[in-house]
């Protein structure tokens, strides 16, 4: 697995303890690493820390672009994992210059795919599509 999508995958698992435990992203982080066996690459550890944090601090602004687009959904009725599949995107999208769009849709449809469901996919792709366009013109 790439570093990358592996470093996603465990933001998303962190992104969701944090939202069952109401912990800070620094306490969540100490919590998952140190439940850990395996040794993790330092750069799959940053950038893990980085997506939480970054998804964490802006929770409100993240939030409001998908209410924005899931139209007929609200975002307390969405699965724990679909919604942070999308904040975690979104926060790549608005935040993150360097990660191009279309890598930040196809890891979140995967991830919803891999832990939510199949129909999960098709349903963070239409809400980051509109993201993306509106971000991104493309």
């Amino acid at each position: 697995m790439r570093k990358r999508t592996q470093a996603r995958e465990f933001a998303l698992q962190v992104l969701y303890q944090m939202e069952m435990t109401h912990d800070k992203h620094d306490v969540a982080l100490d919590n998952f690493w140190s439940s850990r066996d395996e040794e993790v690459d330092e750069e799959v550890k940053i950038f893990t820390a980085n997506l939480v944090k970054g998804t964490s601090e802006n929770v409100t602004e993240i939030d409001d672009k998908i209410t924005l687009y899931a139209t007929n959904w609200k975002l307390e009725r969405m699965a724990a994992v679909d919604r942070n599949v999308l904040r975690m995107s979104c926060f790549e999208f608005i935040f993150r210059e360097d990660i191009p769009p279309k890598v930040s849709i196809n890891e979140a449809v995967d991830l919803a795919k891999k832990y939510s469901g199949i129909e999960a996919g098709k349903f963070v792709n239409a809400i980051l599509d509109k993201v993306k366009l509106e971000k991104h013109g493309k």
